[in-house]
């Protein structure tokens, strides 16, 4: 059915000294090609620790993460970009985005790694500021590095935890459609954690809506709304009315 991933009915717990929180109990959820899918749920319900899993910074205790016609977890190429940039600050812009690209075998020349980080500067649009270090960007900037740093490694699935929630309004907006943007120019598939149910209605195909620990899927919503979307109309706001109430009820 055009799968990039699959999360199989996978559960987590963690234990710290004599005390077990489990925080996610067989949850499963699949993400097509080129589909935008916004994870939501109560705070500290697992929606990062489900990222975390999919990006292989966490194991599952049980169940399997695998991608389209059923290849290996360890066989989905996925990048994520954090709500904190995480940019080296000692790298110019372009030596950031650079860095995934020099362990890549297949970029093995300076003029390849050079060309795919051109490429890629202006697909977010920072050309001009190519030499700068990140300590020079505002925080929208150093996001769009971000972004292009994940996109270096040609991602299958480019999974996002939170990262505009730091950002003013307009930044967050400006930065949302260059998510729409970059989906529709490279066939991107999104996965992103977000707590704001006005950023997920923007920008989703779907809404997987998670309960309190331990975390299983509650809901999913279908967003049909055309692109692009009209937050102002009544439609939309009902649908932001009704997410904000599933998440803050949280069973």
């Amino acid at each position: 059915m055009n799968e990039v991933l699959v999360v199989d009915n996978i559960s987590k717990q963690f234990i710290d000294d004599d005390s077990v929180c489990r925080a996610i109990d067989s949850l499963s959820l699949t993400i097509r090609k080129k589909e935008i899918v916004c994870l939501m749920g109560p705070s500290g319900c697992g929606k990062s620790t489900v990222l975390r899993i999919i990006s292989k910074l966490e194991h599952a205790d049980s169940g399997q993460i695998h991608g389209g016609d059923g290849v290996f977890s360890e066989q989905l190429r996925s990048a994520m970009v954090f709500q904190e940039h995480g940019l080296f600050p000692w790298l110019s812009v372009r030596e950031n985005i650079a860095y995934g690209l020099n362990m890549k075998v297949r970029f093995s020349s300076k003029e390849q790694v050079n060309q795919k980080v051109t490429e890629l500067l202006t697909l977010v649009r920072m050309e001009e500021f190519a030499n700068s270090h990140p300590h020079q960007l505002s925080g929208g900037m150093k996001q769009r590095v971000a972004v292009a740093r994940a996109l270096a490694v040609e991602p299958e699935i480019l999974l996002m935890d939170e990262p505009f929630s730091a950002l003013d309004p307009f930044t967050r907006r400006e930065l949302q459609d260059e998510v729409l943007r970059i989906r529709n120019q490279l066939n991107t598939t999104f996965f992103i954690v977000t707590h704001n149910p006005e950023e997920a209605v923007y920008l989703s195909d779907r809404i997987v809506i998670l309960t309190h620990r331990p975390a299983v899927v509650r809901k999913e919503i279908p967003v049909s709304l055309p692109f692009p979307r009209n937050m102002a109309d009544p439609s939309t706001i009902a649908l932001v009315q009704d997410v904000t109430r599933l998440v803050a009820s949280g069973t």
